[in-house]
This record gives structure tokens, sequence and C-alpha cells, in this order.
């Protein structure tokens, strides 16, 4: 029997192609895949022609689905069970570089066995569309943690793309009320402003005085600065780091969280004079448990971030309407169809 698979060939050379059914070994999950998103990392395969395989690379991480067939070393888990995977665990890379993707039908989980933490069981209560964005809101939870992020911060946001977006979220439910979210499309913004924060048009006005206005004034050497506590770098871009480095008050934190694919200078006498905590955000950790927690709890509301859904069948089609930074937030995949 032979599946469609999503896999990357090359620089924007994307296929649909057709491939045997994957075989269960002792330690391993068989997932029917029901969706799938599209995250941002999948287009920047796309444009990079994978990760410098000699093989074509398999796309897909973002899945919620159902056990179809479990390998007799896998205890915790019983067919028709519905899952979310963590495709980072087991040593995997699903989507990521590993022989694995989820665009697909149905996706083959390794070492299940060995770590229990790459298929985790989702509660009845829980719908396949939240359980879609159980990935990027661990993404997103893992940044706000990384910046210590509480109830009471102050914090900006550049970057109202889905993990941007994810982080509101998270924020939100930290009891972060004082938000303010940085983009470039007016489409997004409206989403982001849906969502509680307080959007800001970037370039429209002056940031600083903007920044001022919502979070209060500090000073630093005599200078009037914005009293914001956390900037969470969702974008990737480098003037947006710099003009982080150059409004920050002293004591903020910065979690870089957007990937950056150029090198950008730090000026260690900036970071000193303003007594900068700077710190990466790379995927998660252990954010799936609290994330599956906080979605059952009601208060999230994903409805303004999902905004397409395609059949597998038409996946060029997902992925041009994905690339759409005006049209589209998260894009799902139907695997079944």
């Amino acid at each position: 029997m032979t599946i469609p698979l999503v896999r990357v060939h090359g620089v924007d050379d994307v296929r649909l192609d057709n491939i045997d059914k994957p075989r269960t070994a002792p330690g391993d999950v068989l997932i029917e895949v029901l969706l799938c998103g599209i995250c941002g990392s999948d287009l920047g395969y796309i444009g990079m022609g994978g990760l410098g395989m000699t093989h074509p690379m398999p796309l897909g991480h973002e899945l919620v689905g159902s056990v179809a067939e479990v390998g007799e070393r896998v205890s915790h888990l019983q067919i028709g069970d519905r899952v979310v995977v963590n495709p980072m665990a087991g040593g995997n890379s699903i989507g990521n570089g590993g022989t694995e993707g989820a665009f697909s039908p149905y996706l083959l989980v390794r070492n299940v066995a060995a770590d229990e933490r790459a298929v985790i069981k989702i509660p009845d209560g829980l719908s396949v569309d939240q359980a879609a964005m159980v990935e990027p809101l661990s993404v997103a939870l893992h940044g706000c943690r990384q910046g210590n992020a509480k109830a009471g911060d102050k914090v900006v946001i550049f970057g109202a793309g889905p993990i941007g977006l994810c982080v509101a979220l998270c924020l939100n439910y930290l009891g972060v009320e004082r938000l303010v979210i940085v983009d470039q499309s007016s489409h997004r913004l409206a989403a982001a402003e849906s969502i509680g924060a307080v959007p800001f048009k970037a370039g429209s006005n002056n940031l600083g005085e903007f920044l001022i206005q919502q979070h209060g004034q500090s000073e630093l050497m005599g200078m009037p600065v914005p009293s914001s506590d956390i900037y969470i770098e969702a974008t990737g871009a480098k003037p947006v780091f710099e003009q982080i480095m150059n409004t920050a008050k002293t004591g903020a934190r910065v979690v870089v969280l957007g990937l950056h694919k150029q090198s950008v200078p730090l000026d260690l006498a900036n970071v000193l004079l303003r007594e900068l905590n700077i710190v990466g955000s790379m995927a998660y950790s252990d954010e799936f448990p609290a994330v599956i927690e906080m979605l059952t709890g009601g208060k999230i509301d994903l409805q303004p971030i999902i905004s397409h859904r395609f059949p597998l069948s038409q996946f060029s089609e997902a992925i041009a309407q994905a690339s759409e930074p005006d049209e589209a937030i998260k894009v799902l995949i139907d695997c079944q169809c």
C-alpha cells in the first residue's frame, strides 16, 4: 500500500510523493494524522531546499491524530487514542530533517517505548483544532518561560505571525495585561487586537513614544525610555533586534524567539549600560503537558489564529496561501483528504 507524503526535493521544489505505508517496529507507534499545521520553518525549508540532505526531506511536525498501530513494547497507548506528537522527542526530528514527516495520512513515530513524551494522549474535551496548535503553543510558552514572564509584566512582541500570536495567548493566560504587539501586516494586527493585545503598525509612528504611552516612562542616563519589562523578538529580522537594543530600559529581558539567518552585531557596552538580560528560546523542553492543560481550561480562543484549511491533495495551494502574511496566519492541512 502506498500513501502520499510531502517532501522537499530542492530549492522551492516541494512535491506530494507516493511512498510505502510505514511498518511499525516493537518500540514504535503509527499515527493516523488528522490535521497538521504549516509552520514558518516549513516555508523556510522549502525556500532553502531542505537541510542539506541527499534524499528528499519530509515535512510536517504540528499534528494531531489517532493511534492506528502500537508496537508491542509501547505500554501507555492503545489503538484509537487521540494524541499529539512531540516531533523532537525520541531523537526523531519529525519534519525537521528526520526520516518522517506529518503531511501524510500516516506518520511513523519511532522510539516511543524509550521516550513516552514522543506521543501524548489528549483529553476527550480537546478539539482537533486545539490539539493541532499544541506544538506551536509549546514553542510560545517556552519563550514566555525563558523570559520569566509573569502577571504584571509589561511586554512587547515583535511579529504577529503564528508564533507571536501564540506568545500573546500564553501571556494572556499567565496574567499579562499590558501587551503590545508590533507588525507590518494590518490583517495580523487585527488578529492580535482581537485576542487582547494593543497593536502597533511598524513604521507608522515613533514606537518608543507609543510604548511610553502604553507602558510608562523610565530614564536611562537622563533619557526617556519605555518602561517595558520584556521584549519578545519573533521576527528574525536584524533591524528589529537592533531597535530593541536601542529602546530597552535598564534591566529589561529580551527573548530571541525568531530565527535570525544573518549575523547581528551586539554592542556589549550597550548591554552593560542597560544591564540587559538577553536569552534565546529554541523550540520547547517540557511544555506540551502545560499547553494541553491550558487549552483544556477553555480560556484560549484560537479562532483568530486559524485562518485557512486545505486538504492534503491541495498542498501546493496551501503553501501559496501560507506565504501571504496579509491574508493567512495559521494554515491547517486535513491529511485524510
